[in-house]
Order: C-alpha cells, then sequence, then structure tokens
C-alpha cells in the first residue's frame, strides 16, 4: 500500500513509501538534504520497519528532538499499525488473509 504522509519537525515536508506487509520500499522525501536522504532511503529499501527501527529510531538533527530518519519511523510504525488493523499479518511479515471492513 502506498502512503503520503507529513512528517512534524524537520525540513521535509512530505514523505512517500510503500508497505507490503512490514517491508518497506519506494521511499522519497520531498524537501530536506536531498542527497543524503536519497541514500538513507536506497540503503534501507527492502527492509522490514522493524530492521529500519533497529537503526534509525531516536536519531536526532541538531538541536531537534528528532530527525527525518526518526520521522520516518514513526510514520512507517504507524501505517504498520493500520495495515495490521485491516489485515492478518503473522509475525514474520506475511499476509496471511485481508480482512473486510465495511
Amino acid at each position: 500500500m502506498h502512503y503520503d504522509v507529513y512528517p512534524r519537525g524537520v525540513c521535509p515536508t512530505e514523505l512517500e513509501f510503500d508497505l507490503e506487509g512490514d517491508r518497506v520500499t519506494n521511499i522519497r522525501y520531498h524537501g530536506g538534504c536531498n542527497g543524503g536522504l536519497k541514500t538513507i532511503a536506497a540503503l534501507i529499501d527492502g527492509w522490514t520497519v522493524n530492521q529500519i527501527a533497529e537503526k534509525l529510531e531516536g536519531v536526532t538533527c541538531g538541536p531537534k528532538s528528532t530527525s527525518c530518519s526518526n520521522e520516518l519511523v514513526r510514520e512507517l510504525k504507524k501505517a504498520l499499525g493500520e495495515q495490521r488493523e485491516n489485515t492478518q499479518i503473522d509475525e514474520g511479515g506475511e499476509l496471511v488473509d485481508e480482512r473486510h471492513i465495511l
């Protein structure tokens, strides 16, 4: 599923990513440090939410209490939680059964 989100407290104004199960691909930041953010996105493309969180959660930027990386983790966890509310995902991140909410 494709997500467009709006991180808080960082330079990028928008963040896009695809989340299938718990696997993240096609990460794109809009605004911010172009080269650095493209590098981060390329390095973690295809990783799981947990793998990304292990490496990037809690990273800060200068005097800020957050960073582009930390905001990505926050948004990924939020998206994964929403996805799990609507689907059945096993511990390995595989889609087991789709629930239909009317």
